[in-house]
C-alpha cells in the first residue's frame, strides 16, 4: 500500500505498475475539482490494478474516508439493477420481452397492456413521471407509487420515443422483480449479485441501519455562480421542466439535499436511485460481467452482448439531449464522453460512475460524496477515465 498526499489530503491504496496516471488524476481531483472524499477502483482480468481512497467521508466530523467507506451512488444504481435483471433473465425467471403485465396484471390498465419489461429498461414506456400526491414515507415504501403507476396512462405513446425514467425505472422494475420472485428487490440483489462476489457488506439497495456508520455523508452540489449556468440549470432542471419533475419525483419529494443522509432514504429500496456501495464493489460487479472475478462470472458473454447492445439512440424527451441505452445500461457518450464505444454501465447524479469494457477487460467504479451537477458532465470522473485509458495505452 502506498500513501499519496494532495495538499491537505491523505490518499491511500495501491495502483499496479503502469497505472500511476490514475493516482495522479485522483489526487488532482482534490486539488482542482473540489473533491472532498472519494474512492476509485479498477479491475483488469479480474484483478485489481487500481484501488484508491482518500479525503473525508464527513467534513463536519472530520471522519476520514476509509477502505470500506460506502457512498450513495444515485443512478449508478440503475446499471447494477440491469445486471440483476439480466441474471434473472438468463435463468428464465424474467422474460424481458414479456409485457410487464405478465408479472403485474394491474399494470395493464389505461393502455399499458403491451408495455414490455425491456421498454422500461430502455426508457420507452412513457411513464417517466408518477401522477398523484404522496408523502415521502409513501414514496419510500413504494407500494402507493406502484399502485398509481399501474392505474395511470402513459405520458407519450409507448415505444414511440424514449425519455429518461429517472425514478420510475426503479419502482417499476423493482415491482416486476418482486412479482416474479416473491422477494423485494434488495434481497434479490443481495442473493444474485452481492453474495456470489463476496459483497454482502459492500453493496445494497435498502441499507440496514447497522451499516450507517460506514456511509459517507452526501454533500449537495454548490449552487452555480455563473449566471448563464444558473439560467441553463433552471431551464433544463427547474421545477417547471419535465426533467426537474422527473428527478424530484411525485410531489417534488426528492430534492438533492440532506434528506439523502436520513435513515428513511438509506433504508428505502429504490432500484433506480439509492444504491449504496463501495467503489470496489461497483468495479467487481462490472468486472464479473466481462470475465471471472475470483472464479465468478455473473453473466454469459451472450447475455452481456444482448444487454449492452444499443436499443435507443437519439433525442431524449426528458433530458432534451441525445441519450443512448442498451437494456438498462447507459452507453457512450452518455455513460462518459471519455469512455470507448465498447463500454456499458451507468453514471449517477453528482458524479459517481461504474462501467465495464469487454475490449479492455476492465471493471471500473468511482464513488464520492461531494455532488456536482454540471450540465456538461463531471470533470472528476472524466479525468479518471482518461487516466485509465492513457495507462492502458502505455507500453508494458
Amino acid at each position: 500500500m502506498r500513501e499519496t498526499r494532495a495538499p491537505g489530503v491523505r490518499i491511500e491504496g495501491r495502483v499496479s505498475k503502469g497505472f500511476e496516471p490514475v493516482r495522479e488524476a485522483f489526487a488532482h481531483n482534490f486539488e482542482a475539482h473540489g473533491e472532498v472524499g472519494a474512492a476509485v477502483c479498477v479491475l483488469r482480468d479480474g484483478e485489481p490494478v487500481v484501488d484508491l481512497w482518500g479525503g473525508l467521508a464527513d467534513p463536519a466530523t472530520r471522519r476520514a474516508w476509509e477502505r470500506d467507506t460506502m457512498a450513495l451512488v444515485f443512478s449508478t444504481t440503475k446499471g447494477v439493477t440491469a445486471a440483476c435483471i439480466a441474471r434473472l433473465a438468463e435463468r428464465g425467471v424474467i422474460d424481458v420481452e414479456a409485457p410487464v403485465a405478465r408479472y403485474w396484471p394491474e399494470f395493464a390498465a389505461n393502455g399499458k397492456a403491451e408495455i414490455r419489461v425491456s421498454d422500461v429498461m430502455t426508457h420507452r414506456a412513457g411513464l417517466a413521471e408518477v401522477e398523484g400526491r404522496f408523502t415521502l414515507e409513501e414514496a419510500c415504501a413504494a407500494d402507493a407509487l406502484c399502485a398509481a403507476l399501474a392505474k395511470q396512462a402513459p405520458q407519450w405513446p409507448p415505444c414511440s420515443a424514449h425519455g429518461y425514467h429517472a425514478r420510475t425505472y426503479g419502482w417499476i422494475l423493482g415491482e416486476v422483480v418482486r412479482r416474479a420472485t416473491g422477494e423485494r428487490f434488495g434481497a434479490v440483489l443481495a442473493r444474485e449479485i452481492a453474495a456470489p462476489l463476496g459483497l454482502e457488506y459492500d453493496l445494497f439497495v435498502g441499507l440496514p441501519a447497522r451499516y450507517d456508520a460506514r456511509v459517507a455523508r452526501t454533500l449537495p452540489a454548490p449552487a452555480p455562480t455563473d449566471p448563464k449556468e444558473r439560467e441553463l440549470r433552471e431551464r433544463f432542471m427547474g421545477p417547471d421542466s419535465r426533467l426537474g419533475r422527473v428527478l424530484s419525483g411525485p410531489s417534488n419529494l426528492f430534492e438533492y439535499g440532506d434528506m439523502w443522509n436520513t435513515r428513511l432514504l438509506r433504508g428505502a429500496e429504490m432500484p433506480s436511485s439509492n444504491g449504496i456501495a463501495t467503489a470496489r464493489a461497483l468495479a467487481r460487479v462490472y468486472a464479473s460481467l466481462v470475465g471471472p472475478v475470483d472464479g465468478v462470472r455473473l453473466l454469459s458473454p451472450e447475455t452481456v452482448a444482448r444487454f449492452r447492445a444499443p436499443q435507443v439512440d437519439g433525442p431524449d424527451l426528458v433530458i432534451l439531449v441525445p441519450t443512448r441505452f442498451g437494456l438498462g445500461f447507459a452507453l457512450p457518450p452518455m455513460l462518459s464522453p471519455e469512455a470507448p464505444a465498447s463500454c456499458f454501465g451507468h453514471p449517477g447524479a453528482g458524479g459517481s460512475l461504474a462501467f465495464a469494457d469487454p475490449d479492455s477487460r476492465i471493471g471500473f467504479g468511482y464513488a464520492m460524496n461531494q455532488m456536482q451537477l454540471g450540465l456538461t458532465g463531471d470533470a472528476r470522473a472524466a479525468s479518471l477515465v482518461r487516466a485509465i485509458y492513457a495507462s492502458l495505452r502505455r507500453p508494458r
